[in-house]
Formats: structure tokens, C-alpha cells, sequence
């Protein structure tokens, strides 16, 4: 449903100023290229914070402690 929307706003804007649906068209996978070593380093960070976490936490759970369930 979101590339379907994502099309639509296109093609308005397409319609409504047609140079700037074509300079959207190709910076966006600039952009995109531009984005990912930031999303790299947030998948790194969430990882080191993950074991840490794991670390942390492993005497308790070498004694038994488990979560309490979601209810």
C-alpha cells in the first residue's frame, strides 16, 4: 500500500511540476546510496548494545532468572 501511494504522489507531482518529479526521480537513489553506511552503523550500534545487554544480564540468567511473560 505504500509504494502504491508513493506512486500516486509521483505521478501528481509528475503532473503538477514534471521537472521536479524527474530530479526526485534520480536523486533517490542517490540519496539512498548516501543513507547507507548511517543505517550500517545503526545496525552495528544496536548490535554492540545487544551483547552488552547479553553480557550483563548473563549472571542472572546462569542463576535462572527468565522474563515474565507478556500478557
Amino acid at each position: 500500500m505504500s509504494s502504491l501511494l508513493t506512486v500516486l504522489v509521483w505521478c501528481l507531482l509528475f503532473v503538477i511540476c514534471w521537472p521536479l518529479a524527474i530530479l526526485a526521480l534520480i536523486a533517490w537513489p542517490l540519496v539512498w546510496l548516501i543513507s547507507l553506511p548511517f543505517r550500517f552503523i545503526g545496525i552495528t550500534f544496536y548490535a554492540l548494545f545487544e551483547l552488552i545487554k547479553a553480557l550483563l544480564l548473563l549472571p542472572a540468567r546462569l542463576l535462572g532468572w527468565r522474563p515474565a511473560p507478556v500478557t
